[in-house]
């Protein structure tokens, strides 16, 4: 444990911080799963599953939680898989 006052406010924020983060992906990895479901069952509101998918991936690059490649690889293979299904 840090002795110093700002090191212990650092280890608060930024576990504060891998908090929201953790939150943030899992809610990606959900929205993602969810989407896929949908292509799979063939679904009518894939479309919508989709988008929202696509949304997240976005949100998550903003926020610094994927690198805009790997958002883009991501989104990329999300969207062939829904206009092949």
């Amino acid at each position: 444990m840090p002795n110093i006052k700002s090191a212990k406010k650092r280890v608060i924020v930024s576990e504060n911080n891998a908090m929201r983060n953790k939150a943030a992906r899992s809610e990606l990895k959900t929205a993602i799963k969810k989407a896929d479901a949908a292509i799979a069952n063939n679904a009518s509101d894939k479309d919508a599953a989709v988008k929202l998918a696509v949304k997240k991936i976005d949100a998550a690059t903003t926020k610094g939680i994927l690198h805009k490649n790997n958002a883009a690889r991501k989104k990329s293979a999300l969207v062939k898989r829904a206009n092949n299904a």
